[in-house]
């Protein structure tokens, strides 16, 4: 079948999209043509899926490329992807400083990650001097947002005083806001308000939906906080988090497991 398509006939970024869900292959083909036709929402969603490897063969690079040319075009997100290429070497050197400016841009540029992410580098001096008043500006415009992960940010800032006045219950609102929002450490936070509160099934359900969806970095924090509760249900979660760290994990992972048992 030949892929020489009219100018007019290229599909929009809603359109592409679904076709991304029912055919990955033929998207990809039809993201490309689009990409090439400098449409820069296709440009943006080249890049992802050159990134994730759907439909297409696989080039963090090459995903890299076009990234750039959609954020050299205005597109948002595509600026923010930049950033995370560089922030963790996607198809290039792990490089702070070029992540930060990128996710400035995208800040700038009024998008919700591109506040957290720059947050995040401004929290801890990655890339950019550290500024802890700056990185909270920047969580709490994404929250304002309706960003799941700055909702606990937020929280914590909020909980520990750091930079504004402590508030407990606006901290916990934040962090009810993150779980329900779909934050796993959101989740997490949200539970242990709740546990304090002897609200335990409550925190023990949150709990486990966190165990559901959390990255194993999280869970190797979280199980440490777990075995050190007061109360046994919540307690005997540290098993399940050890358990799920060691399926996701290294051999480390699977001898925490073993000497829990």
């Amino acid at each position: 079948m030949s892929w020489t398509m009219r100018r007019e006939d290229v599909l929009d970024g809603e359109q592409l999209r679904a076709m991304l869900q029912e055919n990955p292959a033929s998207a990809a083909r039809a993201i490309l043509i689009a990409a090439q036709e400098n449409m820069v929402d296709a440009q943006a969603l080249l890049g992802q899926i050159l990134l994730d490897g759907t439909g297409i063969e696989q080039d963090a690079a090459l995903a890299l490329v076009w990234f750039q040319i959609a954020a050299r075009n205005g597109h948002a997100m595509a600026t923010n992807m930049a950033g995370r290429c560089h922030e963790h070497g996607w198809g290039c050197e792990p490089d702070a400083g070029k992540a930060a400016e990128y996710y400035r841009q995208a800040a700038e540029a009024d998008l919700d990650w591109g506040f957290y992410n720059y947050g995040n580098l401004l929290a801890t001096g990655r890339g950019v001097n550290k500024d802890q008043a700056r990185a909270l500006a920047c969580y709490r415009k994404a929250a304002q947002m309706g960003h799941a992960k700055s909702m606990n940010m937020l929280g914590r800032y909020l909980e520990e005083g750091l930079c504004c006045e402590r508030d407990l219950a606006a901290a916990h609102d934040w962090y009810r806001r993150s779980a329900e929002g779909g934050d796993f450490r959101g989740q997490f936070s949200h539970a242990a308000v709740l546990a304090d509160k002897g609200r335990i099934d409550e925190a023990v359900s949150w709990f486990q939906t966190a165990l559901r969806i959390g990255n194993l970095n999280f869970l190797r924090v979280s199980r440490k906080t777990l075995l050190e509760a007061t109360h046994p249900d919540v307690r005997a979660l540290a098993l399940d988090y050890h358990q799920r760290a060691a399926e996701l994990g290294d051999r480390s992972d699977q001898a925490q497991l073993q000497a829990l048992r």
